[in-house]
């Protein structure tokens, strides 16, 4: 039986995540003498999970009680107009399916779940070329969260057939005679049905003279690694239709997943505008027109703050050196020391803008460019590197910041717990449905929902990295002059539609290969 959503629980689980998050912020602060030691301890006593004295104090104390002004929050929340591009995937010209397939293609995809399903797009189109029949792609277990989450764990595998039918033959599994050629067959030696030299982005002809013949020879072929391996130009229209069409259209998540999010998306924008009776008491009590205006809507934040992210980027995150020496150390473990930005310094870094952006910054950002504390926010993440404590400023700058645990019961969520493949997948739905989609930093999620809104219209606020670095660095700069550089530097950032360039990823800006003026 599924458990009721307890509101009056969430307003005062709300109020305390709130107060609790205004306590974390301001204890070091009053006294910092508690966190003193932090700097200089030995990496083994360095903890992730202590509260991270805030780096950026100023504007934050301006931040935590700015008013936003009327006009806006009226531009900020108002919808993309008609930019006069829509889907055209369709063509008249497109081949029929021929009667007989050369072949059964299967192909291996690793990476996360945004990664795979640019794979997945790239392996219909790679059938396409090759007249092949495609079976369902297998997603290999991820080493990190080893999730083994299946295609059909994920995607609705019925609808995807369906959808494609008229295009490309597919099929859930191979047939009797060739069910020797699985993940573990191809684990155990060399095999010549195997193709694991396909470069990356291979273009069409790669394909028909090395892939061809071993399909034609064996009836099969299996390509693996298969992430980022078919070129984003000179592919004939049909195909780049038919990756968009995929992408877009065919592949839809399973309905479990879309019952959970439906589910969030319902409970952030509360129709019954109940929400408004949440948070702390630095919200404001009035309401007017704007405020009604917006009622019912959300912002979805992608906080790419993992643990691996940070560590990869070789940035300073305020905890002194035992947080350097411990990042360092992990960054050994895990890629032997061999990362491009190590052997750059801190300022070197964050002046180009390779620095993710910390949940501080991120908060500030969004502060600056208009959200206050009465914005639903959702904050689609993981693992966030720290933790609470390193999310208690944002928390503290937007008390209404709600996550799947937060919105739903552990039994709500029962069927995805646990699994990361799932959770994305939850994520990207909530995402999709937002009124504005912002990511603190780039990444296969960022790109994907960057393309997808693009494709519907949709607002999807990109930050300027370039511009945030420098600005950060500033230690003196006041909120005013902050708050207009902001302002200026993403007034083109906000979902106006981009053009692809040559070698850009047709999933990321699928104008105009995959779009037609209006």
């Amino acid at each position: 039986m599924r458990q009721p959503y307890n509101y009056n629980h969430q307003v005062h689980q709300s109020q305390r995540s709130a107060f609790a998050a205004l306590f974390l912020v301001l204890l070091p602060i009053f006294f910092p003498n508690l966190f003193a030691p932090l700097g200089r301890a030995s990496p083994s006593l360095f903890s992730e999970w202590n509260a991270p004295k805030p780096r950026h104090l100023s504007l934050l104390e301006v931040a935590l009680h700015w008013k936003t002004p009327i006009k806006q929050l009226f531009d900020l929340w108002s919808p993309l107009p008609n930019q006069g591009w829509k889907p055209c995937i369709d063509s008249a010209d497109t081949p029929s399916l021929p009667e007989r397939s050369q072949g059964y293609i299967q192909v291996f995809l690793d990476g996360g779940l945004n990664q795979q399903r640019m794979g997945i797009c790239d392996a219909v189109a790679v059938a396409k070329i090759l007249n092949a029949t495609l079976v369902i792609p297998h997603l290999e277990v991820n080493p990190v969260w080893q999730d083994s989450s299946s295609f059909t764990d994920i995607f609705d595998v019925d609808h995807f057939i369906n959808v494609l039918r008229d295009e490309v033959s597919i099929v859930k599994e191979l047939p009797t005679e060739y069910s020797w050629s699985s993940r573990e067959y191809y684990a155990t030696g060399i095999r010549a049905t195997r193709i694991k030299t396909a470069p990356v982005h291979a273009s069409a002809d790669w394909y028909l003279e090395n892939v061809l013949p071993v399909m034609q020879s064996y009836g099969i072929a299996a390509i693996s690694p298969f992430s980022h391996r078919l070129a984003f130009d000179k592919l004939p229209v049909e195909i780049q239709h038919l990756r968009c069409k995929v992408n877009f259209e065919a592949l839809a998540f399973v309905p479990r997943i879309i019952l959970i999010g439906e589910t969030l998306v319902n409970r952030l924008r509360d129709p019954s505008g109940k929400l408004q009776a949440s948070g702390t008491a630095v919200l404001r009590e009035r309401t007017d027109d704007t405020e009604k205006g917006r009622a019912g809507k959300f912002v979805v934040l992608h906080l790419r703050f993992d643990k691996d992210m940070a560590a990869h980027s070789a940035c300073d995150f305020g905890g002194g050196k035992a947080e350097k020496l411990a990042l360092a150390k992990y960054r050994q473990v895990l890629w032997q020391g061999r990362v491009l930005n190590s052997q750059f310094t801190d300022h070197e870094l964050r002046n180009q803008g390779r620095c993710p952006l910390t949940p501080e910054e991120i908060g500030l950002l969004l502060t600056a460019l208009g959200f206050n504390n009465n914005t639903h926010l959702y904050l689609a993440s993981h693992k966030v590197y720290g933790g609470e404590a390193r999310i208690s400023t944002l928390r503290a700058m937007f008390p209404l910041m709600e996550d799947k645990k937060s919105l739903a019961s552990a039994i709500e969520l029962a069927e995805v717990e646990g699994k990361v493949s799932l959770m994305a997948a939850v994520d990207y739905y909530v995402s999709l449905k937002s009124d504005i989609f912002i990511s603190a930093s780039p990444g296969n999620m960022h790109n994907a929902l960057l393309g997808h809104r693009a494709y519907l219209n949709l607002k999807t606020i990109r930050p300027n990295m370039l511009l945030l670095g420098p600005l950060f660095l500033n230690k003196t700069i006041e909120w005013s002059e902050f708050q207009h550089a902001v302002i200026n530097g993403h007034k083109n950032r906000q979902g106006q539609m981009r053009l692809r360039k040559e070698k850009q990823s047709i999933y990321t800006y699928p104008a105009p290969d995959c779009m037609c003026r209006a």
